[in-house]
């Protein structure tokens, strides 16, 4: 393949004015939040937000749960007045991704504790397991939660799993008002949680900033809806329109949207090929959950790849093959796990995402291409895909294009692409869609 590199002047794309669906999958773009004044200070407790007087002007900051830098917003004086409640509920998002990556296959949530005009406590869910962003809100506001409202993403949970019903949380601080952003879709909840706080008194507002709240947990919602893992088809192409096998410069480094999409999914499906002498791809992400490693072998009898791993990261390889391969024993000395089926197909291994608990994977078209064609031909004709994100880099292939799986050239005849927005990652265009 021959390739040209082109300059792509630096600057940020305005996307086209695109009407949000109403449906689940709504437009998916870097979220916007109005501009505040933010005090930053170093806190160690997971899931707690602290409001505190404005200090400086701020820039973005970011945390995980554990040793984290904290946002706060800061409040001015006479100020507070021109807050409504999407302003607290855009909030509740920005607090919610901060554990972006850790909380699979819970939802990402963010809680506000509002009080005359007041932000009186902050919280989000830092991980699985953990109490939920309600619990940690409320421990922050403490006795200021009574008669306060409370903002949260998601609608509080009304029943007992590891973790106590958030409603009752809420009930028990006597908070006069909360306002979701959404509906929980798990059936478990799905209005249990809204109908308890209304038997118990309290006001309860359903529905605001609710396409963004979607936006959130978009893999979480479809995984209730359909029981089966959310799909992301990604590709590379040439500015003439030619599949290419490689990144664009800066989108694998901290930041870049290849670097951010391995710390947002479950999993990511990648020919063995690949990594066959290189190290696994790893998000580069501050405090990053890499993502399971599914990897598909070269064909029917093909020895299957050991890639270059540590002993933690084998543990989340998984190589899915038609037959025994002769290199099995080494794999399994490796701690990866093999999966021998009679016939590969991507819904048997969304199947298998599912009974381990993912609700996203990534099927990114890199490696040996054959080696996916036909998981994308499953996904097209099976409808199992739902997003694509296309990198265009600023290359020329002067190749003849026969590399071009056989699929992907028909795929806009097969599929219809909405809510198509770009933005730029490093020297790249990047096209995020929904299928």
């Amino acid at each position: 393949m021959q390739a040209q590199k082109l300059t792509l002047p630096y600057h940020t794309l305005t996307p086209p004015n695109f009407s949000l669906s109403p449906q689940i999958l709504p437009s998916f773009s870097p979220l916007q939040f109005p501009s505040s004044n933010l005090t930053f200070r170093v806190n160690s407790k997971s899931g707690f937000f602290h409001p505190v007087k404005r200090m400086f002007k701020s820039q973005s900051g970011s945390g995980k749960h554990g040793r984290m830098v904290m946002v706060s917003c800061g409040e001015k004086e006479g100020d507070s007045d021109d807050k409504d409640d999407g302003f607290y509920m855009r909030r509740c998002v920005e607090l919610a991704r901060k554990a972006i990556g850790c909380t699979s296959p819970n939802p990402l949530v963010g809680c506000v504790i509002v009080k005359d005009g007041k932000i009186v406590g902050e919280g989000f869910h830092p991980k699985a397991g953990q109490p939920h962003a309600e619990v940690f809100a409320l421990r922050d506001a403490g006795d200021l939660a009574e008669n306060a409202t409370a903002y949260v993403s998601l609608e509080p949970c009304n029943h007992y799993g590891r973790t106590p019903p958030c409603s009752e949380a809420m009930v028990k601080a006597k908070v006069k008002k909360v306002v979701v952003g959404m509906i929980d879709p798990n059936p478990i909840v799905a209005s249990r949680g809204v109908q308890r706080l209304r038997d118990a008194g309290i006001d309860v507002v359903v529905g605001v900033e609710e396409e963004l709240c979607k936006r959130l947990n978009e893999a979480f919602i479809h995984k209730m809806l359909t029981g089966k893992p959310f799909v992301t088809l990604r590709y590379s192409l040439s500015v003439n329109g030619h599949l290419l096998n490689q990144l664009g410069e800066g989108v694998t480094d901290c930041g870049g949207y290849y670097s951010q999409l391995l710390q947002e999914y479950d999993a990511v499906i990648l020919s063995a090929s690949l990594i066959d002498s290189s190290p696994r791809p790893a998000s580069q992400e501050p405090g990053a959950n890499q993502p399971f490693l599914i990897l598909m072998p070269g064909g029917p009898g093909s020895p299957i790849q050991i890639p270059l791993l540590t002993d933690e990261a084998a543990s989340k390889v998984v190589i899915f093959t038609d037959k025994e391969a002769t290199k099995e024993p080494e794999t399994a000395k490796k701690g990866i796990e093999t999966v021998v089926l009679e016939q590969i197909n991507l819904n048997t291994i969304l199947e298998y995402c599912k009974s381990w608990g993912l609700c996203s994977v990534l099927l990114d078209l890199r490696g040996s291409l054959a080696e996916l064609e036909e998981l994308l031909n499953d996904g097209i004709g099976q409808n199992l895909l739902q997003k694509i994100v296309v990198e265009v880099l600023p290359l020329w292939d002067e190749s003849s294009g026969e590399s071009s799986l056989t699929a992907l050239k028909s795929i806009g005849q097969r599929l219809k692409v909405s809510n198509l927005q770009p933005k730029i990652s490093g020297h790249s265009v990047v096209l995020e869609g929904y299928l």
